[in-house]
């Protein structure tokens, strides 16, 4: 990429990308179709999950999730504040109300035994949505045990995660359902685009008839439903970026790996990895512990390097949320300490130098 400006996302579309499109828009065949059918299956085999269902984006897959899975109005789900707003508003869509648990501080992921604590304590709890927040999963391993244990839905929000892995076993096939989205600064792309994952024929089913009317057949309509199909133009491109996605993981962790070398004797905390999980950094997002915020990010902006804060204010701080009155500490110092630098796979090698020197060199003068 080496340019002037380093940007914090840039989507990697090429001729096998148009090439597929071309054939789809020559084809006629541009709307839901067997092109949609196909990166379904490839994508939930590639989860290692059994059924694949694609959305519009990752909104809708959160909100066709849920009400395949059942949940509704007098239902009470729970998730972190530390997220996109979407994940909160897919469970309001349904009808249920949605409650947070604070984070862990070292992931920035739903602290398990925060939950935990909740559901001893005899809280209504119907659901978990767990987010693997920037590319990192959650602890999974706990959240399944937990959810065995007091008998509640599992969502992931994978939005962020596409390829990560929990003891091996990658995202997307763990809990009840998975959601995924496309976005173009994700780690892979259909311009815009989610799709649902489960092991469960059933949810399956029911997801695919509220994303296209309730529909079963025809003109024949079982349930009350929405229009979130995905499109066949978008499918051809993520078939393409679905073949590309372990090389554009390998270059997420290899930039990630260098940024944290660069960065080792800064006073800004770099992303931390449990033993158990493989991340493929969807964000690469420091902690400015010895040194403010703001002042880093103008630093770098002035320097033309793009940065990224994820998340300023914590969902249960927004006003659509914050008569919740929730408590979350350690969501909201995070909200205040984190920033995110440029990972992506268009970087080149002078590109991450340029990053990582330029933080090491202001922390240093800042400290």
């Amino acid at each position: 990429m080496s340019s002037d400006h380093i940007p914090i996302a840039a989507p990697q579309l090429g001729a096998a990308e148009r090439d597929r499109v071309a054939a789809v828009l020559e084809s006629g065949m541009i709307a839901d179709g067997p092109e949609v059918r196909g990166f379904e299956r490839e994508f939930a085999d590639y989860c290692g999950a059994d059924h694949g269902v694609a959305t519009s984006n990752g909104t809708t897959a959160l909100h066709a999730a849920l009400h395949a899975l059942g949940v509704g109005p007098g239902d009470r789900v729970l998730t972190t504040p530390f997220t996109f707003i979407a994940t909160a508003n897919a469970v309001a869509f349904t009808g249920a109300e949605v409650g947070f648990v604070d984070i862990d501080p070292r992931t920035y992921n739903i602290d398990p035994d925060a939950l935990e604590a909740r559901l001893r304590a005899g809280e209504q709890v119907d659901a978990v949505i767990a987010v693997h927040l920037y590319g990192l999963p959650a602890d999974m391993t706990r959240l399944v045990e937990l959810a065995e244990e007091y008998d509640f839905l599992l969502v992931e929000d994978a939005a962020q995660a596409h390829g990560a892995e929990v003891e091996g076993r990658r995202v997307g096939s763990f809990g009840d359902a998975a959601c995924f989205s496309f976005y173009p600064t994700k780690n892979m792309t259909t311009s815009e685009g989610g799709v649902i994952t489960t092991n469960h024929a059933e949810v399956a089913e029911r997801a695919a008839r509220f994303v296209d009317h309730g529909r079963v057949s025809g003109y024949e309509h079982a349930e009350v439903g929405h229009n979130f199909r995905m499109t066949s133009i978008a499918a051809a491109i993520g078939r393409v970026q679905l073949e590309r996605l372990p090389e554009f993981t390998r270059a997420r962790q290899a930039n990630a790996a260098a940024l944290t070398e660069y960065l080792e004797e800064s006073p800004v905390t770099t992303p931390h990895t449990p033993p158990d999980r493989t991340h493929v950094f969807h964000q690469y997002t420091v902690a400015c512990d010895g040194i403010e915020r703001d002042a880093l990010k103008s630093y770098l902006d002035a320097k033309g390097i793009a940065t990224g804060v994820y998340y300023p204010k914590p969902v249960h701080k927004q006003p659509a949320y914050e008569h919740l009155a929730v408590s979350a500490p350690v969501a909201e110092e995070a909200a205040e300490r984190v920033l995110s630098l440029p990972v992506h796979p268009g970087l080149s090698e002078a590109d991450v130098e340029r990053v990582g020197t330029a933080v090491a060199n202001y922390a240093e003068v800042a400290r």
